[in-house]
């Protein structure tokens, strides 16, 4: 296993108990306990996201910049060469 699929592995263990916690605290919110542990995974996903996104690239598209910037790049069959 590369270390991109062991750390994409590692991020998607986390995010999972973390939803997971977060359906529990829907029915469950006084739960002290399991709101610390909800945040406790929180954070370690939004590590594990950044440190994979700064090695491997994004996981979600992004808002930033022009996400449409793609539209003004010629067509291919506006080519000028035909």
């Amino acid at each position: 296993m590369t270390e991109r699929e062991k750390l994409l592995r590692k991020l998607s263990a986390v995010e999972f108990a973390a939803h997971e916690l977060h359906v529990y605290l829907d029915t469950h919110p006084d739960d002290k306990a399991a709101g610390k542990a909800f945040k406790k995974y929180e954070e370690q996903s939004n590590d594990l996201r950044k440190e994979f996104e700064s090695r491997f690239g994004p996981l979600r598209v992004s808002e930033e910049g022009s996400r449409w910037a793609w539209i003004a790049d010629p067509w291919p069959w506006n080519n000028e060469e035909v």
